[in-house]
């Protein structure tokens, strides 16, 4: 296909290698896999989309509003996030016409050249909307009418644009206080869509965290009996991972900034949460009783059967000028230095042993790639690799992914692929990205003579269903 004109469709060999004999052999692979299901096993996506299933508003609000990975880079280059349509926590004034948002994000959008967005944005607006042409100053006014009356037909609601993309199971992320009623809806109505809970209970865990108390409280509600120990603490966890494997949940997902794990005794982490309810809690007693439930969490799941996630590394809101006016998760969550050997020993020596503990960890550090990650995963039974994930959820990324861990670990002790995503309609764009990389690298290894084609081809579809659907029992 043409490569040249930027109104064409999308060049079916793109992001494969430019050698033609590993160009060839990955286009092979990743035709193998190219329409298999999408198992999207962690993700960000509102439920809601699902049991109300309404029409998308508008561009703006589908694609900018939703997306830190936009406005995160817009704002690196001047662009408020009022003229982005972000509304102040304060209620001060924000851009509200959202065609102008669009245009402005039309004008800047060559800022996101050789960026993921720009290739999982070109992928939507060309193979979801049919739309070929460059968006720019020029374009975008025709684009956004184009893309508004497309979003105002059956064609495009959310359930029909879920089967469209071929979704076997998409999980969310849910707090541990969640009502869950998007996901009773889901299962109440006739549709056959699967949408299913993930258990993430940061919010009660974080115990000097600004809302804790009314998290408790809510937590409390939920369950039916106040929560004044450690013991009805714990009861309330368990109650609560119950009723998330009772609509559908495989998996708990858990944000910590360090992975420190360490059990301590009953009578303390009664002290310590005493101490958050009488509000006298600090932070460095707050990372202790955290790092004692990371054991807790892992005790259930060797009883309950859901997949461990954590997620650590992230040094969440480092713009302290964008959260006091904005709130969270605006863009500014930047990656740390992280380690895993010494931090997770604990943990790995009570459970990774156990065949009935699945534990995937993910990291912003790809320094541990090799180091350590690797290693642990091609040791322990339990563990398993997610995969590069935020800043490394990319072209680049993805492979030096693969050749900093498959050595060592091999690719069967990685977890296959998630799309951690908010913004619905890149989930297609980011799982074929990931077949054509994953195919890319494998083709790598043929044209080596480390694997033949048969090999190959098992390990394509292994990194694209196979491997998913085990980690997360699917």
């Amino acid at each position: 296909m043409n490569s040249d004109n930027s109104s064409s469709m999308l060049n079916e060999y793109r992001f494969f290698d430019t050698n033609q004999h590993v160009r060839e052999t990955a286009y092979g692979l990743y035709r193998e896999v190219k329409h298999l299901p999408l198992y999207c096993p962690h993700g960000h996506v509102d439920p809601a989309l699902f049991s109300e299933n309404l029409p998308f508003k508008n561009p703006t609000e589908l694609f900018i509003k939703p997306d830190h990975y936009v406005f995160r880079l817009l704002y690196s280059q001047g662009i408020s996030l009022e003229r982005l349509g972000i509304h102040p926590l304060d209620g001060a004034a924000s851009e509200t016409d959202d065609k102008q948002i669009w245009k402005l994000f039309a004008e800047h959008f060559y800022l996101f050249s050789g960026t993921p967005t720009g290739v999982w944005f070109q992928y939507e607006l060309a193979e979801v909307f049919g739309i070929r042409k460059k968006l720019n100053a020029n374009t975008a006014e025709e684009i956004w009418n184009d893309l508004e009356a497309k979003l105002h037909t059956k064609k495009f609601l959310p359930r029909t644009l879920f089967e469209k993309f071929n979704i076997a199971v998409l999980s969310t992320t849910d707090a541990a206080t969640d009502s869950l009623e998007h996901h009773v809806k889901i299962r109440e109505s006739n549709w056959k869509g699967k949408v299913i809970p993930t258990f993430r209970p940061d919010g009660v865990v974080k115990l000097s965290g600004n809302s804790w108390k009314e998290n408790i409280r809510l937590l409390g509600h939920r369950c039916g009996f106040e929560i004044t120990s450690y013991q009805s603490f714990i009861r309330a966890i368990e109650n609560r991972r119950e009723y998330f494997k009772s609509l559908g949940a495989v998996a708990t997902d858990h944000d910590i900034f360090i992975p420190y794990t360490e059990r301590i005794s009953d009578a303390n982490a009664d002290w310590l949460l005493q101490k958050a309810l009488n509000g006298t809690i600090v932070p460095n007693e707050s990372a202790t009783f955290e790092s004692h439930m990371m054991m807790e969490f892992a005790r259930m799941s060797t009883e309950d059967g859901l997949t461990m996630q954590i997620h650590p590394g992230s040094f969440r809101n480092h713009n302290l000028m964008l959260f006091d006016r904005f709130g969270p998760d605006k863009g500014a969550d930047i990656p740390v230095r992280t380690e895993f050997t010494v931090n997770l020993r604990n943990l790995l020596n009570s459970y990774g042993n156990d065949p009935k503990f699945t534990l995937v960890v993910f990291t912003l550090d790809e320094t541990t790639y090799s180091r350590e990650l690797a290693p642990l995963a091609g040791h322990y039974p339990a563990m398993k690799l997610g995969p590069a994930w935020w800043f490394h959820d990319s072209i680049e990324g993805m492979l030096r992914y693969r050749h900093m861990v498959t050595e060592t670990a091999s690719i069967y002790n990685t977890a296959g692929f998630n799309d951690d995503t908010r913004a619905f309609l890149s989930i297609p764009a980011r799982h074929d990205l990931s077949r054509r990389i994953d195919a890319t690298y494998l083709a790598g290894l043929v044209e080596k003579n480390i694997i033949d084609r048969e090999d190959a081809s098992r390990m394509i579809y292994e990194l694209t269903n196979g491997l998913v659907k085990r980690t997360y029992k699917l």
